[in-house]
């Protein structure tokens, strides 16, 4: 599995935002992925220093439509905290 396979996407809310100054960074991952490598994929695409790494698995939600009804995917989330003297991503730096 490469490093974009495992790194889906950026997850952008204003929770997530506020962990910012904090070099504090939320991104949906793949689900098989473990916390090792989801730290080499950060150090990786991003080419900063990560200090800890922690993840959360997302249970999907019920949801009807009409008659239909069944559950959204599950997904898996991961909380990426950089080291003191790594600098902050850049992809996040306009945002807020």
């Amino acid at each position: 599995m490469s490093e974009h396979d495992i790194i889906i996407k950026p997850i952008i809310t204003e929770k997530t935002m506020g962990g910012m100054p904090n070099k504090k960074y939320t991104f949906k991952v793949d689900k098989r992925a473990c916390k090792i490598a989801i730290k080499k994929a950060i150090e990786k695409i991003f080419k900063v220093k990560v200090s800890r790494v922690n993840t959360l698995n997302v249970r999907g939600k019920f949801r009807r439509h009409g008659k239909y009804q069944g559950y959204t995917a599950s997904w898996k989330k991961a909380y990426v905290t950089l080291t003191e003297n790594s600098k902050a991503i850049e992809f996040f730096e306009g945002m807020f």
